[in-house]
């Protein structure tokens, strides 16, 4: 089995994570998190999002967030736009990439974005003419992209169309979203191997919930087609509002801890990560779903003497 040596991990929980908590977290405290998540080597982080502060409450500190942000050298700060509005106030901030989106089946993208599929393709040619002349990274993303919590399958077909639009107007990047979690390691290898070969010079990165308990097995299967781009969140925070039965996404500290047991390099320090997710554990007032900071990494020794000992 040949697998990649080196893996891009793209952090999105204070995005995806945040987006449907029900209190606002402190844009300092973000920024707090922000900041150690690049201190502990995490280089490409989906920070934030353009939408209506009344659609997604959470996020509504965009700019505010990306202000705060002890930025260095080769860390790539992106954020979600739904439309043309919140492409230019990405481009009035200090985002290092825009992000676009939309789902691939009819019905999530009218609770997503209360419009059609074909609305929203053409939207895209109109925040692609928006980007011309702009030092950006422009990146699509599907919802839905391995099944629909209200139609089912998804067509292989309408991802075609769809990135197909996103490589014809020069995104460097398309995401594959599993946004509750329906997908398995066959339609991953299948929907992977088919877009591949359509459009063999796009970068896809893929991005596992774990809804049903599949998402690191699909991020192996995702290695074994070639796949170097992975998106998680940090403790596992995470879920679609727009999605019945969304949970969280696949865990950062669990992905990483992976990756480096199989001598994949991702150039974060695990433990320095693990310390920021225990954080954000804090921050919440709740468990969350990641394992590694709970357990440690695999060798993470415990005191012999102190430990419990049967009796009898």
């Amino acid at each position: 089995m040949s697998l990649p040596g080196r893996v891009e991990i793209v952090e999105v929980g204070l995005r995806d994570g945040l987006q449907s908590e029900p209190e606002f977290v402190p844009t300092e405290t973000k920024a707090a998190i922000l900041n150690d998540l690049i201190a502990a080597g995490v280089r490409h982080i989906e920070a934030t999002s353009f939408v209506s502060p009344r659609a997604v409450p959470q996020l509504s500190d965009a700019a505010a967030l990306l202000e705060q942000v002890d930025k260095r050298a080769g860390v790539v700060l992106g954020a979600l736009a739904p439309n043309r509005r919140g492409v230019e106030r990405a481009l009035s901030s200090r985002a290092d990439e825009v992000v676009v989106f939309l789902s691939a089946s009819e019905s999530h993208n009218q609770k997503n974005l209360n419009r059609p599929v074909e609305q929203s393709l053409r939207d895209i040619e109109d925040v692609a003419a928006l980007l011309q002349g702009h030092a950006i990274g422009r990146k699509g993303a599907i919802a839905v992209a391995f099944g629909c919590p209200f139609e089912g399958d998804v067509d292989i077909g309408a991802l075609k169309t769809i990135v197909g639009q996103f490589s014809g107007l020069g995104f460097d990047a398309v995401t594959l979203g599993d946004t509750t979690g329906m997908a398995t390691p066959k339609l991953v290898r299948r929907t992977v191997d088919a877009l591949r070969a359509d459009f063999p010079g796009m970068k896809l990165s893929l991005h596992f919930h774990n809804t049903r308990g599949l998402g690191l097995v699909n991020v192996v299967e995702g290695l074994r087609a070639g796949i170097t781009s992975f998106e998680s969140s940090l403790a596992g925070l995470g879920g679609c509002p727009f999605a019945p039965g969304a949970t969280g996404n696949v865990c950062t500290e669990d992905l990483v801890n992976l990756l480096h047991e199989m001598d994949i390099e991702t150039g974060i320090d695990l433990p320095a990560l693990i310390q920021v997710a225990r954080r954000l554990e804090r921050v919440m007032t709740r468990s969350l779903p990641g394992q590694v900071m709970k357990a440690g990494p695999r060798l993470a020794l415990h005191d012999y003497a102190g430990a419990a000992a049967a009796v009898g």
